[in-house]
């Protein structure tokens, strides 16, 4: 898929490698050409198919991106909602939009990563010799199944 190019695959998978270092949480992002149904639910599916939710601490956070319909959602597992301020991942989503709009879409995904490890490190700090890389840190290309 090229929705990314090498560089810009490496740059978000630094992003998600920096993210996790002060953090228990896990940062994911998921990438597919079409979204075939409510972007959510879409989201919701690859979060559990991802094994998402089987975090430790529930602290899970998934980006998704479909990049031909233009779509995208955060989702958070239990553990990060409860933790989050209620208007986090909208104005999240907003910051991204952003970058998205100006055809930067390697950038705004570096924003949302960089806004979850932020709330991901507040709630959920790095516990030296209990936490681990729980999950791949690589972009997920999904072929639509």
């Amino acid at each position: 898929m090229a929705a990314f190019t090498e560089e810009e695959q490496q740059q978000i998978r630094q992003a998600i490698e920096s993210a996790e270092r002060a953090t228990s949480g896990e940062i994911r992002i998921c990438v597919e050409k079409k979204c075939p149904e409510n972007v959510l639910d879409r989201a919701a599916n690859y979060f559990a198919k991802l094994d998402m939710d089987k975090t430790r601490l529930r602290n899970g956070v998934l980006i998704y991106l479909a990049t031909e319909d233009h779509q995208f959602a955060i989702i958070g597992d239990a553990g990060i909602n409860r933790a989050v301020p209620a208007n986090f991942w909208d104005s999240t989503k907003d910051e991204m939009l952003t970058h998205f709009k100006q055809g930067r879409l390697a950038g705004g995904i570096i924003t949302g990563i960089r806004r979850a490890g932020e709330q991901l490190k507040a709630y959920f700090p790095y516990q030296d010799g209990i936490d681990k890389n729980e999950l791949p840190d690589d972009i997920a290309f999904m072929d639509g199944n």
